[in-house]
């Protein structure tokens, strides 16, 4: 099985993420917003035993944390990925690093982390740049409050379904 984790943000943010993955991000129908913490690998009932342990270390050692959402960016040329970033992406990287250690050490990932919800991905450039631009007029100021992650598994038709969350202390 395929597992991942990952932060999902309250349903007023996740709403209005929602208003543009609908129309620009073919992963709409098999996952709520959410912010990746640790991308998809598959582990066996061990490993995902030994996994949840971890997390659930890991979460006594974070508070809960407030997150800004204050603008679109892009990965672009990287990814034709458009996402809402982060004012201060510190604390999502203090908690991914946090969750990132023993079992789940990733030391030999190509890119640094950064915290995002996507809105649009797999767009060609064009259609990425047209809608950038429109994005990048929009006035964004999104807050709220973090206080758990979730343990994912895919599901066989592709879904991603929470089955444990681990609440920050």
């Amino acid at each position: 099985m395929f597992y991942g984790i990952a932060v999902f943000p309250p349903t007023e943010i996740g709403e209005f993420a929602d208003l543009y993955r609908r129309r620009y991000d073919p992963h709409y129908p098999l996952i709520k917003p959410h912010l990746t913490l640790r991308d998809k690998e598959a582990w066996d009932n061990e490993q995902l035993v030994g996994v949840i342990s971890q997390l659930e270390r890991a979460a006594e050692e974070v508070d809960p944390f407030e997150l800004n959402f204050n603008r679109f960016s892009t990965f672009y040329p990287v990814n034709h990925v458009i996402y809402m970033a982060l004012a201060n992406p510190g604390p999502m990287v203090d908690l991914r690093n946090r969750i990132c250690t023993e079992l789940l050490s990733d030391n030999e990932k190509p890119y640094s982390y950064t915290p995002h919800v996507t809105v649009a991905q797999q767009l060609g450039t064009d259609e990425l740049h047209d809608v950038l631009s429109s994005l990048r007029n929009t006035s964004l100021s999104l807050e709220c409050t973090i206080d758990r992650f979730s343990l994912l598994r895919q599901e066989p038709n592709g879904s991603w379904s929470p089955i444990r969350e681990f609440s920050l202390l």
